[in-house]
């Protein structure tokens, strides 16, 4: 039997998919949610095989949630807006369906959540081996410095002295502990240029330096945050890079 949470603030919208889902009897919804919140404490009371959360919930969003779950429920985003897709495959979602939910629509998800969890999960632990393994693999040595520009000026910057990469719009923000500076080296391509030793990916927009990582905190929620060494701002690390701080 595969449970199931569903969570929407809609609760018309959630009768329409328990019915829809009932169709499947190895399928069991054994919880339901009007918000952010109670879907994150009800996953963490119930940790159902696959929850089915909305996007734009009062609380916290469904993306917000995603990011906090702990333990193997994995995610179905639903949701009426298909701007998030980007975000709802980086918290490792197994589908991404637009309200509204057709039969024939939640057939296709159905099956893609049998596949996700018969099969062993092939998330972000293989990403970032692989990440660390090109490298290593490339006869080019690990970048040094970056010409980076802070207004009209262009300077040059040691990487050890880069506290972290962070993807803004059209540039990425090279921060360090004297000031702020752009490039246009996208954070994909930056990645591969990097001693994969010292630079870590946390994020899909953010390489932290972790040299300069004084430690982790997690929320009330059990979303995880990297904390820089004299930074104020903490840095949120995506679902599919939380197990690269197990061990801290």
């Amino acid at each position: 039997m595969t449970t199931i949470l569903i969570a929407d603030d809609e609760p018309p919208l959630v009768r329409a998919l328990q019915n829809h889902l009932a169709h499947w009897p190895d399928l069991q919804v054994v919880a339901t949610a009007r918000n952010g919140l109670e879907a994150a404490q009800a996953i963490a009371q119930w940790q159902p095989d696959v929850a089915f959360l909305d996007i734009q919930m009062p609380g916290m969003t469904g993306l917000e949630v995603a990011q906090g779950i702990e333990g193997a429920t994995r995610v179905v985003f639903v949701t009426a807006f298909d701007a998030y897709a980007v975000q709802a495959f980086e918290q490792e979602a197994i589908d991404y369906v637009l309200k509204p939910v057709t039969a024939e629509r939640l057939q296709r998800t159905v099956e893609r959540v049998r596949r996700s969890l018969a099969a062993p999960q092939e998330d972000g632990r293989l990403l970032s081996a692989l990440q660390r393994l090109l490298p290593a693999a490339q006869a080019t040595p690990p970048l040094k410095w970056v010409r980076a520009s802070r207004g009209d000026t262009t300077v040059q910057v040691a990487v050890d002295d880069v506290l972290y990469f962070h993807a803004d719009e059209k540039y990425t923000v090279v921060q360090t502990a004297q000031a702020e500076l752009l490039i246009r080296t996208p954070i994909c391509e930056l990645l591969g240029q990097l001693d994969a030793n010292q630079f870590w990916q946390v994020h899909r927009s953010t390489i932290v330096n972790m040299h300069h990582v004084e430690g982790t905190r997690r929320d009330e929620l059990s979303r995880l945050f990297v904390r820089i060494r004299g930074q104020v701002r903490e840095l949120p690390v995506s679902r599919a890079y939380v197990h690269l701080f197990k061990a801290m």
